[in-house]
């Protein structure tokens, strides 16, 4: 079985290697007997699968989730079988690879519209029109009487 990261890259099976421990979702007294919690570790530094461009790539974007030898760590025990928490490993695998390999879009450069610089600039003047009209008079209370 092959894992698709992306359009034209596959990710062999005998990449990814699953460790099973004891789980602390759900389950019953199945937690404390069984290893459910399945973490796939894919090493992302050694795949012969992706190109240095790639693994440079996804060690940018998912850098929070290597650890120091460049392994990609990925953990499920929402489920109470092991083999439902593998298959939700390696598809979350498969989404977070996908994820650091896509293109990210170039942002455009946008001015601000004419009306907007134009109403800023208004309501400002207004604003310091309303202050300086409020300077001038300085109520006391000898000037009521």
């Amino acid at each position: 079985m092959t894992m698709d990261a992306t359009e034209g890259t596959l990710i062999p099976e005998d990449e990814l290697v699953y460790r099973t421990s004891r789980s602390s979702g759900p389950g019953g007294q199945n937690v404390n007997k069984l290893n459910t919690r399945v973490t796939v570790l894919f090493d992302v530094a050694g795949s012969p699968s992706l190109s240095d461009e790639q693994k440079l790539q996804i060690r940018s974007r998912l850098a929070t989730r290597l650890d120091k030898n460049g392994v990609l760590h990925v953990a499920s025990q929402k489920h109470r079988s092991q083999e439902a928490n593998r298959r939700t490993a390696v598809e979350r695998l498969q989404q977070l690879v996908a994820e650091a390999l896509r293109p990210v879009p170039v942002r455009k450069k946008t001015k601000t519209p004419a009306a907007a610089r134009e109403r800023r600039l208004r309501e400002k003047k207004q604003r310091s029109e309303r202050k300086q009209q409020r300077t001038g008079n300085v109520w006391r209370e000898d000037r009521l009487s």
